[in-house]
């Protein structure tokens, strides 16, 4: 009664959870079970009631916690210690013979008849006496003796029994240690909620895994039982377990003070001892995958906590602890349950569990051999599935920047607020479990030396040489810790750290002044580089104050006598100004500490060309230097130097001298001495040399606008005159703060000034845009914006900035990566305009500079900001917009999964508004993707006629009284004010039916004053309208027995009145509608009619003369205004009254020309397109984007041109300044086009790659950067000499001005390569086997064969990045005898020391510049990649030898693919490794929409016959799965081919049946496990990831026809929720187990 009472007392306190196991608690046969064990157990009443008498304090307190747990377990103990002589002079009963036991319960259960109520109560009455009676070792033999009587009757439920078993004992072991620290506990319950299955490392806190970083590789596994999750978890368990806890918490907490922690700690070994082994006994009856599940996480739990129980201990000598019996015996058991569950032959828990565990990290691993065995295994297996998520040569895949395209990398699901602060990861760390992981706790944990650091150094290094958009830095970088707000917190996507790229920066200050001792004039990468510098420091990314103690070290400790020059003094003076220095300087409690460091660098200039404008910067430079810190700070004067401080004496000398009076410096014929003078004063004196050339700029004076605009008679306009710009070769050496002081001034006097500005100071502001693109780059529009929100809304505003950035900035716009911002700005203007009447000039310029923006985009885009709604776009832009998609995708592919979803939606917002559709040529050469989507569109052109013709009287009539040379003028505003809106959309085709061929019979004037009143959409609804008409007119007039040419002709000559003569209509807009119609047969020839007409190539040839040469910032000579009139023609010119820059009809068509080609490509008008490309090549050059035209238009129609007019695209180019091979022009015009190129000529193309584009190895070796400049300059001819300065020889690179398309120069090197390829006159397939023959071969080719210095070199260079590469050796790997020969048709001699590498290091990085080259080519190349990789993959010797055992073929697979290290380290590669390298370098480049056709090597791959081709198919492709987990059709589609490949070698039909060894396939199953968590997570796996459902029945489906053995490895991933733990505790199917 005293029990009944005591749990009555409890319910009022218990959960709402608990209270369905509470209700047990009053079941009336609760008594007589227990009274029946307590038999059977030699613990009769009376006994109990003697025992209180005798000690009633220690008894009551025992018996009140009798389901309590370990106290009375330890009570009990110490009772026997105190009483052991009273306690044998008991006089007990002896129990009855346990035999009986079982006849005695079934008389009991047969008085009650609920026996489900019954079985709960008995299940709760077992589970407290285990808690009690656990370290009494007869009473504990006892209670499994019951459980199994009662197992054999059926009466115990396994599935409720064990959770409910495992919960009561954490809550009594958390009891036990509440004063110190508590166990957590979990159960079924808890598994079911969170849907997965818990990992040891999640134990803590299951909700907030690794929180502090989620992408962490090393899970942590040391917080166990933080004290607030214990609390929690209390409450928890105590809801849960059947066992009072909440008695024993009033009492335990006083008792645990005095008890001995040895006592606790055997009680607790002997309660895990005896849970496990009625585990144990369980795990013998068929149990719920939930149960297991429950098992296992409470096992590793115990595992991970095996010592957290110590109390009493001094944690320093926790390692040496000796474990006791006790403790080993549990340990032991508790790994015999955890083997039983992973055992293959049931697998009840997938193996795959132990690997995402923390188990094998635990810090205090106990000295126990099973425990070490089990944690080896772990290791190994997680090893080996790791590997199959990773790329061969992972090591080596870094960003080249040799394309334009910012790779999307897998995100884990993060916070909201951490959403906002992601960034792209340019490159990601593999974890244990290979996945690629970011994120800024773990750059921070990345430790120097090694592999990953040496990664991160060389992408960041590589980037400082190859100086990428700002736009990528600004999302990589991070704010050094001390500039940073305290209160932010980590940023998910960093990789770099600040000690990264300080140290960077260090090595190419470094390498750059080892380049200036060995006489390389390098003058041009310091200026780059300064450029960058300066950004980076701006940006706060570099902590100055350590930055220069860092570089004080390298320069006086690890690299002296190498400081020879003032570069680093000139590079310092650069920044001086920036904030955060000065800031360093005035306030930093260091300052004078870095003062005078920065004053070591001095050293006295030692050049032989004292009038050498750079020398003389140099020799000045220490003088500004100490002159700017002077001013700065007065506590630190007195360590500056009085003799440079007196040398800038001469520098005010020389400026009093140049500036006195009214004398005007002329710039343009300054001898080099005075370039370097004024170079110094731009450090000293900033602001008058801004002033001085503002004052130049302006020196001519002003005028009034010419006569002949259209000004109002009292109104002025005022222009400065032109005068010559400053040349680059002057602005090259101003410093940073006299180009961003002169840019502010620029732009008042531009766009805030009185006067109209002249296009000399317009275009040196634009010079400075693009001489320093990474420190003064500005958006125009929100840069003028911020500055004055009024200043765009002034008279000539707008237009002059879309001039500037439509004929000037756009490739810099392209560079910067905002483009796409650009375009979103721009379509406001034209949504605003296209309806608004009479504003013609703003909306055609801001349509032209559009329709560049979406031909210049090179990855797919969206059409609106926010991607919802219609486009705003006009009818011309929309269709434009289509062909561009076109492009992009057949061209360079989709990169992300989710533009291939959205392309569906774009195009319905394109659609929305536009009724265009495309011929079926045009259509044909559409990627698939497109060409499906628009292929079912109706062409309404029908309709269009016939409204025509049902309106045609009307518009007749209207356009008589209108346009008939005697019409009356005030017709006009009779006709714009009552006309229909139907209506007027025919007027030009009401006109050109009325000019009859005669265009003299219309009234021009009326017809120019209508349509200036036209709104901009309704002209070119007039145009199209007119273009449909006049096609359908000519179909008329030919059934009428018409002649065709007459009828050319008059077509041709009413539309030159139109375009031309009267210039009524913008020539741009006709000559896009006409090739829109390319189906009708007359369309394009009235097009090449057109531009065959003398008066519109005189207009352009005009242009080409006024315009300067193509390079207009080489140009030094005067710019001269075209007359507005002039420019734009009558049409846009009417009521204008601002004059023109750039601006110019002519201009408009330098985007339509290359679409004019592509159409008659797609016509199959070959000759056509070549004479168009002939006449207008030299106005192309004018073209911003030609080098994108070139390589785009030979990839669209790849096949399908003749050479000749290959021949005639390529002559668009200057050739002289492409660094095409140096036998390319003879191959593509070669006699005999059936011959492909030698295989040399392919290995110095890779070479080339190699030296420009792949990121250098490493800093210390020759093969870094610090190497001869020729060794990294193109290797077929001289470096390109800078026009303006001195020469830039240094690694062939050049300033942005100079390689605008397509942006850098590592995107030139690999664009020329790709167009080299594309260009060739033979087939894909051949120069794909050459490509590959290369790579199979290449490392026997290279050390056989070589010469060079390093050709017999083995060893990797010091500091190598290349321990672990499959692919860097020389030999195959079996057996002597066979050796892999060397490439024919390759001359390697000197080949390798051309390169600067070893001949291992050469050899992987071919394999990575072939893998990056085939990425960049049309799918064509890909196919047949696929293609000769399969046969070569199938056509191994040691695969296709019928006579070796399929150990052999194992052992060979694991040579080549499983153990790279072991590879490298010996110098031996196979073709097989090669290939899959060359695979997994070709995908790591791949957009992700081209990845789906990666499946066709599997398909030539089939049948799969062998486990060790099966294994080379899992690691083909393992790698891109994780790339795939937010394409989850194209994920599911890879999964379910790996899985019918799996079918090939163990499916149910399989003949003869391979003999299934889990042990065999044990890595590829662990495999399968882990990335279906990965992307069912979308990202690293976490402890609540979890399967997607869809993934599961794609399994379970696949599985079907699978041999049973290997079904059985794939249970768990099935949707039955019976046999999957994933299944059972997913909360989807546990609610539709359907």
């Amino acid at each position: 009664m005293d029990q009944n009472q005591s749990q009555r007392s409890s319910i009022g306190a218990a959960t709402a959870s608990s209270a369905s196991s509470r209700a047990y608690q009053f079941h009336p046969a609760r008594a007589a079970i227990i009274d029946l064990f307590n038999l059977y157990l030699g613990r009769s009443s009376r006994q109990k009631q003697d025992d209180s008498i005798r000690d009633p304090p220690l008894l009551i307190r025992g018996f009140v916690a009798c389901c309590g747990g370990i106290l009375l377990i330890v009570e009990e103990f110490m009772l026997r210690n105190k009483t052991q002589k009273r306690v044998l002079a008991l006089n007990r009963e002896l129990p009855p013979r346990n035999e009986q036991f079982l006849i005695d319960f079934e008389q009991l259960q047969s008085q009650f008849p609920d026996q489900d109520q019954l079985r709960s109560v008995t299940e709760s009455v077992l589970i407290s006496l285990v808690v009690q009676c656990c370290s009494h070792v007869p009473r504990a033999e006892f209670i499994l003796f019951a459980l199994r009587s009662l197992c054999s009757i059926g009466y115990i439920n396994w599935d409720t029994f064990l959770p409910s078993l495992l919960s009561s004992v954490s809550s009594a072991e958390m009891s036990a240690g509440q004063g110190s620290q508590a166990m957590p506990a979990v159960s079924a319950t808890s598994l079911q909620q969170s849907g997965m299955l818990p990992t040891s490392s999640g134990i803590p806190n299951s909700s907030n895994y690794q929180s502090s970083n989620p992408a962490s590789p090393l899970p942590s596994v040391h917080g166990i039982g933080s004290p607030a999750q214990s609390a929690i978890e209390t409450s928890v368990c105590a809801a849960m377990s059947p066992v009072k806890s909440s008695d024993v918490s009033c009492t335990g907490q006083q008792f645990t003070t005095r008890v001995n922690s040895s006592v606790r700690d055997n009680a607790i070994s002997s309660l895990r001892q005896l849970c496990c082994k009625i585990i144990l006994t369980g795990l013998e009856f068929s149990l719920k995958p939930v149960t297991h599940a429950d098992i296992f996480y409470h096992m590793l739990n115990w595992l991970v906590t095996w010592d957290q129980k110590q109390q009493g201990i001094d944690e320093s000598d926790g390692k040496s602890w000796r474990l006791d019996k006790a403790l080993i015996e549990w340990l032991h058991s508790c790994l015999d349950v955890i083997w039983l569950l992973v055992d293959e032959d049931r697998c009840r828990v997938p193996f795959y569990e132990l690997l995402r565990t923390g188990l094998q990290f635990i810090e205090n691993i106990p000295d126990d051999e099973a425990l070490f065995t089990l944690i080896l295994e772990i290791h190994r297996r997680r090893d080996m599935m790791a590997m199959h998520m990773q790329m061969l040569d992972q090591h080596l895949h870094c960003p080249t920047f040799g394309t334009h395209r910012i790779l999307s990398q897998t995100t884990p699901n993060i916070s909201v607020e951490a959403a906002g602060n992601l960034r792209y990861s340019p490159i990601t760390y593999p974890s244990v479990l290979g996945e690629p992981l970011h994120g800024e706790d773990l750059a921070t944990s990345i430790q120097r030396g090694s592999l990953d650091w040496e990664r991160a150094m060389r992408c960041i290094r590589h980037a400082i040489r190859a100086t990428p958009s700002p736009d990528w830095w600004k999302r990589v970088l991070l704010v050094a810790p001390c500039y940073r707000n305290p209160a932010q917190g980590p940023t998910p996507g960093a990789v770099f750290t600040y000690d990264m790229i300080s140290e960077a920066v260090i090595d190419r200050i470094v390498e750059l002044l080892k380049l200036t001792n060995s006489e390389v004039n390098c003058w041009h990468d310091w200026l780059i580089f300064s450029d960058v510098f300066f950004f980076l420091v701006k940006s706060g990314c570099i902590d100055f104050v350590d930055f220069v103690d860092k570089l004080v070290s390298r320069l006086q400790d690890g690299d002296n006598h190498i400081l020879r020059t003032n570069h680093v003094t000139w590079l310092l003076a650069q920044i001086i100004r920036v904030e955060l220095v000065m800031g360093a300087l005035n306030s930093d409690s260091r300052k004078v500490e870095t003062t005078r460091k920065i004053l070591s660098f001095h050293r006295e200039d030692r050049c032989t060309d004292p009038n050498n404008p750079q020398s003389i910067l140099l020799d000045f430079i220490s003088s500004c230097q100490n002159l700017r810190i002077w001013s700065l700070n007065t506590s630190t004067r007195e360590y500056l130097n009085n003799e440079q401080l007196q040398k800038g004496k001469q520098i005010d000398e020389w400026w009093r001298q140049v500036s006195k009076g009214d004398r005007m410096m002329d710039y343009m014929n300054m001898d080099d001495r005075s370039v370097g003078m004024f170079w110094v004063v731009s450090y000293t004196m900033a602001q008058p040399a801004c002033e001085t050339v503002m004052n130049w700029l302006s020196s001519a004076g002003v005028t009034e606008l010419f006569p002949g605009s259209n000004l109002p008679p009292n109104e002025r306009l005022m222009v400065m005159r032109e005068v010559n710009p400053l040349p680059m070769s002057l602005l090259t050496g101003f410093s940073l703060n006299l180009c961003l002081k002169l840019a502010l001034q620029m732009e008042d006097s531009i766009f805030g000034g009185q006067v109209v500005a002249s296009i000399a100071m317009v275009e040196t502001y634009t010079r400075l845009m693009l001489l320093a693109p990474h420190s003064l780059f500005r958006s125009l529009f929100s840069h003028l914006a911020q500055r004055n929100p009024t200043l765009l809304a002034k008279v000539g505003v707008t237009p002059l900035v879309l001039e500037i950035v439509n004929y000037r900035l756009l490739p810099l716009y392209r560079y910067q990566g905002k483009t796409k911002t650009l375009m979103y700005d721009i379509t406001k203007i034209i949504s605003a305009l296209k309806v608004k009447r009479g504003d013609h000039r703003v909306l055609r310029l801001a349509e032209n500079l559009c329709m560049n923006l979406i031909l210049s985009q090179r990855d797919f885009f969206s059409l609106k900001r926010e991607g919802k709604g219609s486009t705003e776009f006009t009818e011309t832009l929309n269709r434009i917009t289509v062909i561009a998609l076109a492009i992009i995708i057949k061209t360079r592919g989709i990169a992300d999964a989710d533009h291939v979803l959205y392309l569906q939606t774009m195009l319905e917002q394109i659609m929305a508004t536009s009724q265009h559709t495309w011929s079926e040529k045009t259509l044909r050469y559409f990627p698939s993707l497109l060409r499906d989507a628009l292929i079912g569109r109706i062409d309404k052109r029908g309709l269009t006629i016939q409204a025509w013709q049902q309106a045609e009287t009307t518009v007749i009539n209207q356009c008589t009284q209108l346009l008939s040379p005697s019409a009356d003028p005030t017709y006009v505003k009779t006709y714009l004010s009552h006309s229909f809106p139907q209506h007027r959309q025919y007027l030009c085709a009401g006109a050109w039916i009325l000019m009859q061929g005669h265009p003299e019979n219309i009234n021009s004037a009326n017809l120019l004053r209508v349509l200036r009143e036209f709104s901009p959409e309704e002209v070119t609804s007039n145009i199209y309208t007119m273009v449909d008409v006049l096609l359908h007119h000519i179909h008329v007039e030919l059934q009428r027995g018409h002649s065709l040419q007459d009828l050319l002709f008059k077509a041709c000559a009413n539309i030159s009145f139109f375009v031309l003569t009267h210039e009524l209509l913008p020539l741009d807009i006709l000559l896009l509608a006409l090739i829109d119609r390319d189906d009708d047969p007359h369309a394009l020839r009235i097009v090449i009619t057109l531009l065959d007409r003398q008066e519109l190539q005189q207009r352009v040839k005009l242009y080409c003369m006024n315009r300067g040469p193509p390079e207009h910032w080489l140009y030094s000579g005067l710019f001269k205004r075209v007359e507005l009139q002039k420019a734009l023609g009558n049409h846009l010119s009417w009521k204008e009254r601002y004059p023109t820059f750039f601006d110019d009809i002519a201009a408009r068509l330098l985007p339509v020309i290359p679409l004019i080609v592509y159409r008659l490509i797609e016509n199959d008008a070959m000759d056509s397109a070549d004479r168009v490309l002939a006449t207008y090549s030299s106005f192309l050059a004018y073209y911003p984007l030609r080098f994108s035209f070139v390589r785009d238009i030979l990839a669209y129609f790849y096949g399908h041109l003749p050479g000749k007019l290959i021949v005639r695209i390529l002559n668009v180019f200057d050739l002289s300044k492409i660094p095409f091979s140096e036998s390319f022009p003879q191959h593509i015009s070669s006699s005999n086009p059936v011959m492909c190129p030698p295989l040399d000529y392919f290995a110095t193309l890779l070479l080339g790659l190699v030296n420009n584009v792949i990121p250098a190895l490493n800093y210390n070796s020759k093969s870094g950067s610090t190497m001869d400049a020729s060794l990294r300059a193109p290797h077929n001819k001289s470096p390109i000499t800078s026009q303006s300065g001195p020469s830039n020889v240094s690694e062939g690179r050049k300033e942005f001005y100079q390689n605008q398309d397509p942006g850098t120069y590592t995107q030139l090197v690999l664009e020329t390569a790709v167009i080299e390829i594309l260009s060739l006159p033979v087939s894909a397939s051949q120069i794909v086997s050459s490509l590959v023959q290369i790579v199979v071969n290449i490392q026997p080719t290279l050390i056989q064969t070589s010469n060079g210095p390093y050709g017999a070199s083995n060893s990797v260079g010091q500091g190598s990045v290349l321990p672990t590469s499959p692919s860097g050796g020389s030999t195959d790997s079996l057996g002597a005898s066979r050796s892999t020969p060397s490439v024919s048709g390759i001359n390697t001699s000197s080949f390798v020391s051309r390169s600067g590498y070893t001949c291992q290091q050469l050899s992987c990085l071919l394999i990575q510049a072939c893998g990056l080259l085939l990425a960049q080519l049309p799918p064509d190349f890909h196919m047949q990649l696929y293609m000769e990789a399969s046969r070569i993959i199938k056509e191994s010797w040691w695969l296709a030898d019928g006579k070796r055992s399929l150990g052999e073929l194992d052992s060979a697979v694991g040579y080549a693919l499983l153990d790279p290290t072991w590879a490298a380290q010996d110098n031996t590669s196979t073709a097989i490794g090669n290939i899959v390298a060359l695979l997994h370098s070709f995908f790591s480049n791949l957009p992700q929409e081209w990845l789906e056709g990666t499946h066709v090597i599997i398909k030539h791959l089939r049948p799969i016959t062998s486990v060790a081709m099966l294994r080379i198919v899992f690691r083909i492709m393992g790698p891109l799965l994780p790339r795939l987990v937010n394409a989850h059709t194209l994920f599911n589609k890879t999964l379910a081919l790996l899985l019918n490949t799996m079918g090939d070698v163990y499916g149910k039909n399989t003949l003869p049946p391979a003999p299934v060894e889990a042990s065999e396939i044990a890595d590829l199953i662990d495999f399968l496990h882990h990335v279906v968590h990965y992307e069912g997570q979308g990202g690293p796996v976490q402890a609540s990831s979890k399967p997607r459902p869809e993934v599961l029945v794609l399994i379970g489906r696949a599985a079907e026809s699978l041999h049973p053995e290997v079904q059985h490895l794939l249970s768990h991933l099935k949707p039955d929720v019976n046999s999957s733990i994933y299944a059972a505790t997913h909360p989807k199917m546990v609610q539709n187990p359907s």
